[in-house]
């Protein structure tokens, strides 16, 4: 059966998805994606709060941490308007420009997100394998640039997309299978060629994530090699302590896109529910997880929490 084509005046509008199946009940699933919007914009506002007061805070370490909860509010934002919308409301049509931005911004933060974990891990590399070169390799104008590669990168890489798929003609049949708008889904819907798509979409991929991962697990072993010369048992699992939450933030960034893409490769005859429930974890469990898990690990930030909770039941 042919799907009807759209010309460049009438330009689609999608429907959204929740949860397949369950249509009926979707209002119930905000008041568990509710709670983890809530930890994720209060978490990472307080990382901010704290970190612009404090002083002692003011180090690379933890302008980079701040720009990770910059790009979590900004993942947290760009989902928000249609997840509420989709389970509270049922409103499930997006028009053509809407779904582009949305698309736009949830791919920006993630690619964003994967560059500020690289340079985290370039802070820690050197932290602990050239200590006494920390402050002069690591200055307020450097950490500067690294920030704006990380954001100026992702956005020139992003930026085509959106031109990419507007270029195609789109058949009638334009429904999702998410509540918000991701490219991989949108790329099935065109009628014509999208072999330019599939090759750009493969080079962002491999040179972001592929190359960032890759960066990341090589600065690791720099790590682990520096670490296991230190001859105190004691000394060694001090300093490896100080890589807990980077490390833990990059294994629940890459874990969940690894396996989203798993899910999108292997598992077509899984029940579409799966692939909704892995695109969830990918966009929502890091940024929920983030600001807690340095909220934990980290003494300093942990310290000022402390002092604003008795300063607040007083």
């Amino acid at each position: 059966m042919g799907g009807v084509l759209y010309n460049s005046s009438e330009l689609p509008t999608f429907t959204l998805t929740g949860l397949p199946g369950l249509e009926n009940s979707q209002h119930w699933m905000f008041l568990l994606l509710g709670p983890l919007y809530i930890v994720s914009i209060v978490g990472n506002g307080l990382i901010l709060f704290i970190v612009k007061g404090e002083q002692s805070l003011h180090q690379p370490m933890y302008y980079f941490l701040s720009l990770l909860s910059v790009n979590d509010l900004g993942v947290s934002f760009s989902t928000l308007p249609t997840v509420l919308t989709t389970f509270c409301f049922h409103l499930r049509k997006i028009s053509f420009h809407s779904c582009m931005a949305q698309m736009f911004f949830i791919h920006f933060f993630s690619f964003m997100e994967s560059g500020v974990l690289l340079v985290m891990s370039f802070d820690r590399y050197v932290a602990i394998c050239n200590p006494l070169r920390y402050t002069t390799m690591l200055t307020d104008s450097r950490v500067v640039r690294m920030g704006l590669w990380a954001i100026i990168r992702s956005f020139c890489l992003i930026f085509p997309l959106p031109l990419l798929l507007k270029r195609l003609p789109f058949c009638k049949a334009n429904g999702l299978s998410h509540a918000y708008c991701l490219h991989p889904d949108l790329i099935h819907l065109p009628c014509g060629d999208i072999t330019i798509n599939n090759i750009f979409g493969l080079f962002i991929v491999m040179s972001t994530f592929g190359l960032d991962s890759a960066l990341i697990l090589f600065s690791y072993v720099l790590i682990l090699r520096s670490v296991l010369a230190i001859a105190s048992r004691e000394e060694r699992l001090k300093t490896l302590n100080t890589c807990v939450s980077h490390l833990c933030a990059v294994l629940i960034f890459y874990v969940p896109k690894i396996g989203v893409s798993m899910t999108a490769r292997y598992g077509r005859h899984a029940p579409r529910y799966v692939h909704t429930v892995m695109s969830l974890v990918y966009l929502f469990v890091p940024p929920m997880l983030n600001p807690v898990i340095y909220s934990v690990k980290t003494k300093e930030i942990r310290r000022r929490l402390g002092r604003m909770l008795v300063g607040t039941k007083f």
